[in-house]
């Protein structure tokens, strides 16, 4: 294999180099692989410069057995974009009918290799290994992440042609394996976007924008690829709670195999004669999802035009699309609250440094409940407070004047542990707390704040609520659930129904959670922290408190954790990424702001939130 930076291949001359013989991709000349005998399994690459581009080597005349398949498996780590040169190491057939496409399976190192037998054949004239591992994700056909556990053991089967008596590969799982640092430099995660179906933000009638993560070759054409996917339609798993705003069977036109912005940062964007009817608003809508998902790849997009049918549809600058849909939180947030040493919620401006907290205007600032935990609507005009005991949530108006009245919900728990959570806020306005009472655990919905609690359902709901925290999209929500000793950050679908058949009332469930941060065993606090991206404090098995990034399909993003902080209780982050991390710890409530420490904003405080 070799490597080139920002051009083609540059092919060096020799022998074909594999990554068991040689170590590093650039080498050249190497030892050739040993005829017989188990391959090492090893980390095929180290992590090396994006813009270096690597290609791999064809199969070497009379190759043996052994460095057929680990050339193989070193060409599925490459740049090539079709996967043509790993197909020359397939008979004809095979090439045929594998689909490196259907998945990639990720495993903690790269793929061993064992010679299992010299075959059945009687002349000789087939080989098999297999492939073993330690199973860490997979990445699904809609290039959706997923990660999984146990181990990985796959059949190679080579066969010896005897008029060239070359050996190839004629039978292999579908799919791509390869080493988790090689996953690593290979891929990356970006987010596409779509509509939440039922969700719009506030009292106006913007539309919700969801992230949707998929993983995608990061020097293989991403943007086309993500354009592509974007069209394709959402992952299964968020599907049901989103919608695209592109016609049914939208596609590039035909003949379009690269996208390319101009010098100005404008995409065109051509579309099949599905797209030629829509309207200008319908249109906007679909250039805003393509702004939203593009804007994090390189080179940037900050404008869109969309055509069909040889006319233009529209064009959207990032002004246009925030006008159209909102995306992460609805508006930014004016003010951090936390509760302070009198047990009052108060409030700081956001991202303020120095300034002196103010209790917040209502009765919930003067002291009149005792709080222990509070949280602010995302419009930062009403505000929920736990009592101090744990028993009653109130809410209020953030305006002078207003009163809080009896308690919206009470738990009869025999302990503080045992009662309330800290509430959230959804984009709808809708609030949502969990009642941790063992007798009779609850997630509760209260349709704007103010009506009557709606016990959600979660089937197959393996644990207790520990914490409840709802994205700004409103569709998903992320959730501490504890069992057997153990703390899991669990990631949930959120899906409505106007009217329940039987009751006649508002439901809502959440279905199909899964794990947000699969390393820590125990997590003790967490908070949304982008659109696709959370904030957790936790520990690994036998680890010491660490704070770190985790995706909301169960990957790591590739950002650095924030600075170690002893003590952390609470963490508040907002997805306004201009504002910084917040925490309560044993220095009181501290905040982060880029590029600088921890820094201390009051000694005699708790419960950080910002609005949501």
């Amino acid at each position: 294999m070799v490597a080139d930076r920002e051009g083609g291949a540059r092919r060096t001359p020799g022998r074909a180099v594999a990554y068991v013989a040689c170590g590093a991709v650039l080498l050249a000349g190497c030892a050739s692989m040993p005829d017989s005998g188990d391959l090492r399994g090893v980390e095929s690459t180290p992590r090396q410069d994006t813009q270096v581009r690597v290609f791999p080597m064809p199969p070497r005349e009379d190759a043996p057995p052994s460095e057929i398949v680990q050339g193989f498996l070193e060409a599925l780590t490459s740049d090539d974009p079709r996967y043509a040169t790993a197909k020359q190491y397939l008979t004809a057939a095979a090439a045929k009918t594998w689909q490196p496409e259907v998945s990639t399976t990720v495993l903690a190192d790269g793929p061993d290799t064992q010679a299992a037998s010299r075959g059945t054949r009687e002349d000789g004239f087939d080989f098999s290994f297999t492939l073993t591992g330690t199973k860490v994700a997979v990445v699904d056909a809609q290039q959706s992440y997923t990660p999984t556990e146990g181990s990985y053991s796959k059949q190679v089967h080579l066969t010896r042609d005897k008029k060239s008596g070359q050996w190839r590969i004629d039978g292999l799982p579908q799919g791509v394996v390869m080493g988790q640092s090689d996953f690593q430099r290979n891929y990356m995660s970006v987010n596409k976007y779509y509509f939440a179906v039922d969700s719009a933000v506030g009292a106006s009638s913007q539309p919700a924008a969801v992230a949707d993560p998929v993983y995608v070759r990061r020097r293989v054409d991403p943007m086309t690829h993500m354009v592509r996917s974007l069209l394709h339609g959402p992952t299964t798993w968020l599907g049901p709670v989103v919608r695209s705003s592109f016609p049914t069977g939208t596609a590039l036109q035909k003949g379009v195999s690269e996208l390319t912005p101009d010098d100005q940062n404008r995409l065109t964007v051509p579309l099949n004669n599905k797209a030629t009817r829509v309207g200008p608003a319908k249109c906007n809508e679909m250039a805003a999802q393509l702004l939203f998902t593009l804007q994090n790849l390189t080179p940037a997009v900050d404008e869109v035009e969309l055509e069909a049918g040889g006319a233009q549809l529209c064009v959207l600058n990032e002004d246009g699309a925030a006008a159209v849909a909102a995306r992460g939180s609805a508006r930014g947030a004016d003010y951090l609250y936390f509760v302070d040493g009198e047990n009052r919620l108060v409030r700081i401006p956001a991202g303020s440094r120095s300034a002196k907290a103010e209790p917040v205007p209502g009765e919930l600032g003067e002291g009149v409940r005792a709080l222990r935990s509070a949280a602010v609507s995302r419009d930062e005009h009403t505000a929920a407070g736990v009592a101090l005991d744990g028993k009653a949530l109130y809410v209020g108006s953030l305006a002078s004047g207003g009163s809080l009245g009896e308690p919206v919900v009470s738990s009869t728990g025999r302990t503080e542990k045992d009662r309330l959570t800290t509430p959230s806020w959804d984009a709808r306005g809708d609030l949502w707390v969990a009642d941790r009472n063992p007798d009779d655990p609850r997630l509760l919905m209260l349709p704007e704040g103010k009506d009557e609690p709606l016990e959600v359902r979660i089937p197959r709901l393996d644990g207790r609520i520990q914490s409840v925290r709802v994205a700004a999209d409103g569709v998903r929500i992320a959730l501490i659930m504890e069992k057997d000793g153990k703390q899991s950050l669990q990631i949930g679908r959120i899906e409505r129904s106007d009217k329940d058949q039987v009751t006649g009332k508002p439901e809502a469930s959440v279905l199909e959670l899964r794990s947000a941060a699969p390393q820590l065993e125990e997590v003790t606090t967490m908070s949304w922290a982008g659109d696709g991206r959370l904030v957790a404090v936790g520990r690994e098995e036998g680890g010491v408190q660490q704070m770190r990034y985790v995706q909301v399909d169960g990957s790591t993003p590739e950002v650095p954790a924030p600075d170690a902080l002893t003590g952390v209780k609470e963490i508040a982050a907002s997805e306004d990424d201009q504002l910084p991390l917040v925490a309560y710890s044993v220095d009181g409530i501290v905040r982060l702001p880029d590029g600088a420490q921890w820094q201390t904003v009051v000694k005699d405080g708790s419960a950080p939130v910002y609005p949501g």
